[in-house]
């Protein structure tokens, strides 16, 4: 037979418990949020938002930014001919001045190559020498070869004019005035042939010393140009700066074209400044950048964009005034960025975290005698540092709660 097993009086009094705090709770809720004509509504206190009024002033359209400070010329140092570090001459972030011996490489190849091409220009210099200086005998020659005709025609002349007289006075014999006259005919064609044969070669000799001197010239270009990759193993400053990178190690291999280090130009320097994909379209060229220095704010301008979005944010420069000394590379200074947009006569509203669950898009209002909030629908403009424009719904001196909705966000109605 079963026995009925009877509760105590401990278990009995937890039931009872348990039973009125389900009922306080459903009451609590019902308090809580309540069914209207107007909708949902919710108790809240007073002291846990924040509340802000709808202003009428001047609205400054600027970003409040954080630029990087970077040297505004930069010259790279690249090796022209590859080698071995063999001296390193200077150390990082020293200040150098123009044509200051900075790392020193050896090249054994090079030098060897330098040699070879020396011996060679050396030996197609002296078969130039030895072209021109057979030509020249040949010139040489040929006068004198010309002179001699010349004296033998003045003898044979002579020899005829003397014999002629004597020939015909039956004195001399006519094959002798014969023999004169063919060997005069024989001087006089000798000449003619030698005469065209100066003037071919002269002709000839003025094109070959043309090229020669040429190819002379050449050969001395590539002689200059091969001592020069020589002197290119001496790496030296190509301007006055500041060392800030040298990436040389002592025995370590650089080939031709390796970047060894960079030379920053001394107090000139511009600012990089990244922003959100958002602005891409209303940043311009030529904008107005308010620049917050320790000594004071500087205007400056935007000087370059880089339209190329990299993790949803693109890159623009600003170009610093020269001669500021309270800067130096890398620091990071704020800036704001004046879009263009200000309006001396504008509704604000003060910034804050109801935005995040509002879109902007409404936001509760707080009636007349502070007791209830009414969500109502609005329309932001622009938004600053410190303000959002208020095109639509809200009107001068109303209060807005400004802080957080995430826990009220679906009721319609707030009492205080």
């Amino acid at each position: 037979m079963d026995k009925k097993i009877e509760r105590s009086g401990l278990q009995k009094h937890l039931k009872k418990a348990v039973a009125a705090g389900v009922l306080l709770s459903i009451a609590a809720a019902a308090f809580a949020f309540t069914d209207s004509s107007s909708g949902r509504s919710q108790n809240l206190s007073l002291s846990s938002v924040t509340i802000n009024a709808v202003e009428q002033g001047a609205f400054v359209d600027a970003l409040s930014l954080r630029g990087q400070v970077v040297p505004k010329t930069t010259i790279y140092l690249d090796t022209i001919a590859g080698g071995q570090v063999e001296e390193r001459l200077v150390e990082q972030g020293t200040y150098v001045t123009k044509g200051q011996p900075l790392v020193r490489l050896s090249n054994t190849s090079l030098q060897l190559d330098v040699m070879s091409r020396e011996a060679q220009v050396t030996e197609q210099l002296n078969f130039l020498r030895n072209t021109q200086m057979n030509m020249e005998t040949s010139r040489l020659n040929l006068r004198r070869d010309l002179l001699e005709i010349d004296l033998q025609i003045t003898h044979l002349e002579r020899r005829y004019k003397q014999s002629k007289p004597l020939v015909e006075r039956g004195v001399l014999a006519q094959d002798r005035l014969s023999e004169i006259s063919e060997d005069l005919a024989y001087y006089k064609a000798r000449k003619e042939l030698t005469l065209e044969r100066q003037k071919q070669e002269n002709s000839i000799r003025k094109v070959q010393v043309e090229q020669l001197e040429d190819s002379a010239e050449m050969l001395q270009k590539n002689l200059q140009f091969a001592r020069a990759n020589l002197d290119n193993l001496l790496i030296k400053a190509p301007v006055s700066g500041y060392l800030s990178e040298l990436d040389v190690e002592m025995g370590e291999s650089k080939n031709r074209g390796a970047r060894l280090g960079q030379i920053d130009i001394p107090n000139e320097y511009k600012l990089v400044v990244r922003l959100d994909e958002f602005y891409l379209n209303q940043v311009q060229k030529g904008m107005d950048v308010n620049v917050h220095l320790d000594g004071g704010s500087v205007m400056a301008k935007v000087s370059k964009i880089d339209s190329r979005v990299t993790q949803s944010q693109f890159q623009v420069e600003v170009a610093l005034p020269s001669g500021q000394q309270d800067i130096k590379r890398g620091q990071s200074i704020d800036v704001e960025l004046m879009l263009g947009g200000n309006k001396d006569n504008a509704l604000l509203l003060k910034r804050g975290a109801f935005f995040t669950s509002s879109g902007g898009n409404w936001v509760y209002v707080l009636s007349s005698d502070g007791t209830t909030a009414e969500r109502r629908t609005i329309r932001l403009g622009k938004k600053n540092q410190n303000y959002y424009e208020v095109l639509d719904g809200l009107n001068v001196g109303e209060q807005v709660i400004t802080s957080g909705y995430s826990n009220f966000d679906k009721a319609q109605t707030l009492k205080f």
